[in-house]
């Protein structure tokens, strides 16, 4: 059975955010992941995840000004000091909280240009530099247009392509099952294919975005084949519940069972 992480971003949500840890080890859950942690300090997520007696599974860089709309910085040319300043940033938090896996958001930007491809190549070469001495991954995932219109990594063959081009040790692939759905569908082929570039993996229904097993795909299946493939990562519930995050959690217990 993979080993499952709650997303306290979308997840948990009755309580606040530091409260979170506790509500989700108390659910069952040995690990969690979360959008940004940069509103409290370092000092605080990690006490409180150690508290918890919590693995940090994933987070991400600073995006640039969330709140103005941006979805990441590393693919907006000029933007390269203010990136590496952020990557910096995280280093601090991913120290502080043992994290092995930072994901990197590439921003908004035309998809076929070849300056925002540059820019993009720059930043994930300077993030992974700076993370390997630390035994931290960089993941890359690309994201559908329709829940974020404009983004610049939006396909998995450029993402698998730009793996390969770079050719950096630490630099893996994010696969998000509900994005790789609505973006190509061929789930199970394309897991086998890419298996060997993955380094996290994601859930959600498709296409409400809900819980495990309320969708389209047998995400039970895909749990299966997942173990199948030898895949020892965290899957990282990046879904927003129904109703209460509580009354959500059977699909954890269906998936023990079977």
């Amino acid at each position: 059975m993979p080993r499952f992480a709650a997303n306290l971003s979308m997840m948990f949500n009755e309580w606040s955010f530091l409260d979170r840890f506790a509500a989700a080890a108390d659910a069952g859950f040995k690990a969690v992941e979360f959008l940004f942690p940069y509103d409290f300090s370092p000092e605080d997520v990690a006490r409180r995840l150690e508290a918890a007696g919590l693995t940090q599974a994933l987070f991400n860089l600073p995006p640039g000004d969330w709140a103005a709309g941006e979805r990441g910085i590393a693919a907006l040319p000029g933007r390269h000091d203010e990136f590496s300043a952020s990557v910096l940033k995280a280093l601090d938090y991913a120290l502080a909280t043992g994290v092995k896996r930072l994901h990197m958001m590439s921003g908004l930007a035309p998809s076929h240009s070849a300056e925002a491809g540059e820019a993009y190549r720059n930043a994930v070469r300077m993030a992974c530099a700076t993370m390997e001495p630390h035994g931290i991954d960089i993941v890359l995932e690309p994201i559908n247009r329709r829940d974020m219109p404009g983004y610049f990594l939006n396909d998995f063959g450029m993402a698998a392509a730009i793996i390969d081009e770079l050719g950096l040790p630490n630099l893996k692939l994010q696969y998000d099952i509900y994005h790789r759905q609505i973006l190509h569908g061929d789930v199970s082929k394309s897991l086998e294919e890419l298996m060997p570039i993955i380094g996290h993996v994601q859930i959600a229904s498709v296409p409400l975005r809900n819980e495990p097993g309320t969708g389209e795909l047998d995400d039970f299946r895909i749990f299966a084949l997942l173990d199948t493939l030898g895949y020892d990562g965290f899957v990282g519930c990046e879904y927003r519940p129904a109703g209460a995050t509580l009354d959500g959690l059977g699909w954890m217990q269906k998936t023990t069972l079977r």
